[in-house]
């Protein structure tokens, strides 16, 4: 049997799956002890958008071969960073939906600066091919040719893919007016 741990995405509500998550790895600490993450339970770990994200930081290591992060820290995540990666205007009424429309018609409503410093600092250089303890798979979209692309530990290895976890994780958080494109990397 495979297990797969399959994570969706939503933006600012991946604190729902991050608390789930979190109640389910403290559920596992009861019966096997504190040390176990979640990424010991799971053959694969696929995650759209913020599920990516999630994936990727109960996946990627520390500097004892052991996750980088337990679920509750990503939970804790969400709470301390959301603001942040998704600064919220203060556009009410007829006036602010007028604005909001604006807004998307000219580009993406957010740049995604913060999140990326916040990735680098969180993931260093880690990389995909070689540095995830569980093998990931992240589904994105090409904007440009509009189809899908899917990042995989199992590709990253194959295709001798070397980019950093978390240029992976700002590629698949890409949304066509929510983040700017990365247009520097050919993914």
């Amino acid at each position: 049997m495979i297990t797969v741990l399959s994570i969706d995405g939503g933006g600012v509500k991946g604190l729902l799956p991050a608390i789930m998550l979190a109640f389910l790895e403290a559920q596992l600490q009861e019966l096997d002890g504190e040390e176990v993450r979640l990424a010991d339970y799971f053959d694969a770990v696929a995650g759209t958008s913020t599920g990516g994200l999630i994936a990727t930081m109960i996946t990627a290591p520390d500097d004892n071969n052991r996750p980088l992060y337990a679920a509750k820290d990503i939970v804790a995540f969400y709470l301390k960073h959301c603001p942040g990666i998704f600064p919220q205007k203060n556009n009410w009424g007829l006036l602010g939906m007028a604005t909001n429309v604006m807004d998307a018609m000219n580009g993406p409503k957010y740049d995604g600066k913060y999140l990326r410093s916040l990735l680098q600092g969180f993931l260093g250089n880690k990389k995909l091919h070689h540095q995830t303890l569980t093998p990931v798979v992240i589904p994105a979209l090409d904007i440009k040719h509009l189809q899908p692309v899917i990042f995989s530990t199992y590709e990253a290895k194959r295709d001798g893919l070397k980019e950093p976890l978390s240029d992976m994780c700002i590629v698949h958080q890409q949304l066509p007016h929510f983040y700017q494109l990365i247009t520097s990397k050919p993914y």
